[in-house]
């Protein structure tokens, strides 16, 4: 449990420290509207000089109340303990690194892809850092067929144009989409392409035997389906397996190795889930776990 404890720590960590520099050493400086309470703090920053930080931590406090019962007790304070760290790293750590003064189109993409992963490595602890998260998670807990990066960048287009409407910059919306969008694909393929993979359907005579072997070289199970040819209506079998990119490899040899007759069919898996495969858990308990 300590253990689990301090790794969801570090990861919150080094997502703060990657959000904390894509919003002041790359967003900030460029001058482009961006998303969430980041966005209307970095507004209030520019016009009363109000530290973004300290913006940030003071708007999310009614939002964390009114989000409370639906997201849960464990979310709630995980959530709470990063958004101050990442505040803090905003206000007092990002300083200290180089600030890019260069192309603003590459800072729009630095912003998008840094704070994306950034903020997946928060999600992936079933954490968050508040504010517009808190709202964000409130509506996927609502409508869990929703991806992340769906909701969020859907939510990010008012704060897009107000923030527009600020800088009276056109070319503003359109690095803030870029940022969006950005952000939006980077959460998504953090979050859910770690459960990404392919599937194997393996039309064979031997199915234990291809069982056996898939098994003994990548460790993962397999079922067997009953299966009929088409054209002579003969018996066959169809071992299907679910593995990573790299295991597939070894699938397919082991299989042609077993029964060079055997006819393989690979699918790409958006997401699988089971044993062998990291859950995802998204302001929900975690498994096997009770949220207080």
């Amino acid at each position: 449990m300590k253990k689990r404890h301090l790794t969801q720590m570090f990861f919150e960590l080094v997502g703060s420290i990657m959000i904390a520099a894509a919003i002041y050493n790359f967003a900030v400086q460029a001058e482009f509207p961006l998303t969430g309470f980041s966005g209307i703090s970095i507004i209030l920053y520019h016009l009363f000089g109000i530290p973004i930080g300290l913006s940030t931590i003071v708007m999310n406090i009614p939002v964390a109340l009114l989000c409370y019962r639906l997201l849960g007790k464990n979310f709630f304070i995980s959530s709470v303990r990063c958004m101050i760290v990442s505040s803090v790293l905003i206000d007092y750590v990002a300083p200290l690194f180089p600030v890019y003064t260069g192309s603003r189109l590459l800072a729009a993409l630095c912003t998008g892809v840094i704070a994306g992963i950034g903020y997946a490595l928060i999600y992936m602890q079933n954490s968050s850092t508040g504010g517009a998260d808190f709202i964000t998670m409130a509506v996927k807990a609502k409508f869990p067929y929703l991806s992340l990066g769906k909701i969020i960048f859907v939510s990010d287009v008012i704060i897009i144009a107000l923030g527009s409407l600020l800088f009276r910059d056109i070319d503003g919306i359109i690095y803030g989409m870029i940022v969006s969008y950005l952000y939006a694909v980077a959460v998504d393929k953090m979050m859910y392409g770690i459960n990404a993979g392919k599937m194997a359907l393996i039309v064979t005579d031997q199915g234990e035997k291809i069982c056996q072997v898939i098994d003994q070289c990548c460790g993962r199970g397999s079922t067997i389906l009953p299966a009929q040819g088409g054209y002579k209506g003969d018996t066959r079998q169809v071992v299907m397996c679910a593995c990573n990119n790299r295991e597939m490899y070894l699938v397919q040899k082991a299989a042609k190795a077993a029964d060079p007759s055997s006819f393989l069919i690979v699918l790409e898996s958006n997401e699988v889930h089971g044993e062998g495969f990291h859950p995802v858990t998204i302001g929900e308990p975690a498994p096997n776990s009770k949220n207080s």
